[in-house]
């Protein structure tokens, strides 16, 4: 018959010395005394719970006395009676402690941030970036992650489609994202995935709104015409002389432009393909720019944000707005002025389809093609960005365009 371990006391807990390997005094009952090499000593209770044994620390001595040990252990073992086992418990507990410190919705927004921006386009960043502290954050940022709900982001999505339907459909993609980081994290309980599909109406799949007839080119040139704001005139202007993406206009710096040389020099980490990009600016939008510059005042953007204008530039949500009070809601948007160029220059201009694409700075997929087209038919480019520009300017004076005829 085996000896019952008689349990421990105070005195040999204080004087156990510590031995060249760990070594263990058992109290009974699953309590032992760990006492390691370094003199520290570690309360650990083994118990049995589903045919399993398991083993969980109870605290440190002197910290937790002998008595204190057996206290915890024995409200320990009433959970193991009962079913519970303590070690998930404290897992849950650990995790529960950790969301409260990590655990917003903001919080972990910024964790998500950070870790895909070091896989990402400036570019995309930024757009990320606008979308949460614009939209995200001043809504649902200080809500726990670890509770964050279905219902409470849906009315989010929707505010968002009001404004602009492709933004709501990257926000819940972005939400996503963050709950899938915050389980990865431990900071959300496994599986416990929002249910956001079919929360958007359904919009057609199409192309972009844009004017790509001749006819309807005068109207849309009158309206914008009419934009109240100076900056955001020729925000639009220079979307439609240079056929550059609309975050790129946005974002526009001073230091990027050479106005005597009519080139504006956009670095690789602003453009979606990841490479520079020069954009040859028509004799028409030089002055307007200049002018621009003028009301900027000492922001690096030449189209600065109005609340923090040296930290922030231009929001491109705003010249979108600015498109729909101007009267050309679902005639175009902000990102429409690159399919007017593409289609009325190769149509009326008769521009060669390569310096087209150099233009609007599309990606070439074929390697050996997109080393080539690095040279960008710049020489060219400024000459079609000229002819695009008088081409406007006849269409606003109601001059008849003679398409040119192809070599």
């Amino acid at each position: 018959m085996p000896r019952l371990a008689q349990g421990l006391n105070e005195t040999q807990v204080r004087n156990a010395k510590p031995k060249e390997k760990p070594y263990k005094l058992s109290d009974g009952r699953g309590l032992t005394l760990l006492v390691n090499p370094d003199g520290s000593k570690w309360w650990r209770l083994r118990y049995i719970l589903d045919g399993k044994e398991k083993m969980l620390s109870v605290g440190t001595y002197p910290d937790v006395s002998l008595s204190g040990a057996r206290e915890k252990a024995l409200e320990l073992r009433k959970l193991v009676v009962a079913g519970d086992d303590p070690s998930l418990r404290r897992k849950e507990a650990k995790q529960q402690l950790k969301a409260s410190v990590r655990g917003t919705f903001k919080s972990v927004g910024e964790e998500w941030h950070a870790h895909k921006s070091k896989g990402w386009a400036s570019e995309t960043a930024r757009k990320a970036r606008e979308v949460l502290d614009d939209y995200l954050y001043p809504k649902i940022g200080p809500r726990a992650i670890s509770e964050l709900s279905s219902a409470d982001v849906k009315p989010v999505l929707l505010y968002i489609h009001e404004r602009g339907p492709r933004l709501a459909v990257k926000a819940r993609q972005y939400v996503n994202q963050i709950v899938d980081y915050a389980i990865q994290e431990g900071l959300r309980e496994d599986g416990k995935l929002l249910s956001l599909k079919g929360v958007l109406p359904k919009t057609e799949r199409a192309h972009y709104a844009a004017v790509t007839k001749t006819n309807d080119l005068p109207s849309m040139l009158d309206k914008i015409n009419g934009i109240d704001s100076h900056k955001m005139r020729v925000a639009v202007q220079t979307l439609l002389y240079t056929a550059s993406r609309p975050g790129v206009v946005a974002g526009m710096l001073k230091s990027e432009l050479d106005l005597q040389a009519g080139e504006w020099h956009v670095s690789a980490k602003r453009m979606k393909t990841g490479n520079d990009h020069i954009t040859p600016l028509p004799r028409q939008l030089i002055p307007l720019l200049q002018e621009a510059i003028a009301y900027s005042g000492n922001s690096p953007f030449v189209f600065p944000g109005e609340r923090d204008p040296m930290g922030k530039h231009l929001n491109r949500d705003s010249i979108s707005k600015a498109l729909r009070d101007a009267g050309l809601r679902g005639v175009t948007v902000s990102h429409g002025f690159r399919a007017t160029f593409r289609t009325i220059a190769r149509e009326r201009l008769r521009i060669d389809p390569d310096v087209l694409e150099a233009q609007i700075a599309h990606a070439k997929k074929d390697e050996i093609q997109a080393a080539y087209d690095r040279a960008q038919f710049l020489e060219e480019r400024h000459q079609i960005i000229q002819r695009w520009a008088d081409y406007i300017d006849a269409v606003q004076s109601g001059a008849k365009v003679i398409p040119l005829r192809t070599a």
